[in-house]
């Protein structure tokens, strides 16, 4: 996302902007609007092909007047960092079990990443500081913390829970944001070069060749989610 200059003494507050008419579009623009369209084309063109021109085109808007709604092109991505964290939690609703609930916000933050592979690829490592990050923190430490971990445990196994979320999503978009090419050749690898490996140089790849084509294939979260489960069920105090 390209961005020149800072352009935070043209942002209005939302209450006192005037600009209500339709773009030619027939779009009354907002900050949700944009996010919306930004995460859109982010997913069309790829992080790299999208500019604030390209935006502007799509909403039917001079470029200019999305700087009346954001400081920055970095504001728009954080902004759009933030709206991926608050698709993962819509909808969730906790059960009481500290760790179902847990796994289930684990699963839905990568699977809302990995669902928009080229936005979680250019955000998912940044701190928005906005209000669904700043939901999904009081949430997860919430969890932690009624489940009756000590203050110091919480931060650090929240810290250790997000990151590898966060961590295996990027992981995940990176493959899926590759052309088809690209991702087929990649799979086709275990197909061919590894399973041509023979046994009496490579005794234990030639004997889980077909497991092993059949589970690169797939996300290891899931699984890596359970075993920090694990851990963490260990840690608890009695």
């Amino acid at each position: 996302m390209t961005d020149r200059s800072d352009r935070s003494d043209r942002v209005v507050p939302e209450a006192e902007r005037r600009r209500r008419r339709p773009t030619k579009h027939g779009t009354v623009l907002s900050e949700q609007v944009i996010v919306d369209t930004a995460l859109r084309l982010v997913g069309e063109h790829g992080a790299q092909a999208f500019t604030v021109r390209r935006l502007g085109l799509a909403l039917g808007a001079d470029p200019s007047a999305i700087y009346r709604y954001f400081h920055s092109s970095d504001d728009l991505l954080l902004a759009v960092a933030d709206e991926l964290i608050g698709r993962g939690l819509r909808g969730w609703r906790p059960t009481g079990d500290w760790r179902a609930d847990l796994r289930e916000v684990g699963l839905r933050v990568h699977a809302h990443s990995v669902a928009h592979p080229q936005a979680a690829v250019l955000a998912a490592y940044r701190t928005t500081g906005r209000a669904n990050e700043i939901r999904a923190i009081e949430t997860m430490l919430g969890i932690l913390r009624e489940a009756g971990f000590p203050d110091p445990d919480a931060v650090g196994l929240y810290h250790a829970f997000i990151d590898q979320a966060l961590g295996f999503a990027v992981l995940d978009s990176a493959a899926l944001a590759l052309p088809a090419t690209a991702q087929h050749a990649d799979h086709g690898v275990w197909d061919t070069a590894y399973r041509d490996l023979s046994p009496a140089t490579h005794p234990h790849i030639a004997a889980t060749a077909d497991l092993l084509a059949a589970d690169m294939r797939r996300s290891a979260y899931p699984l890596a989610l359970d075993l920090l489960l694990d851990a963490l069920a260990a840690r608890l105090p009695s």
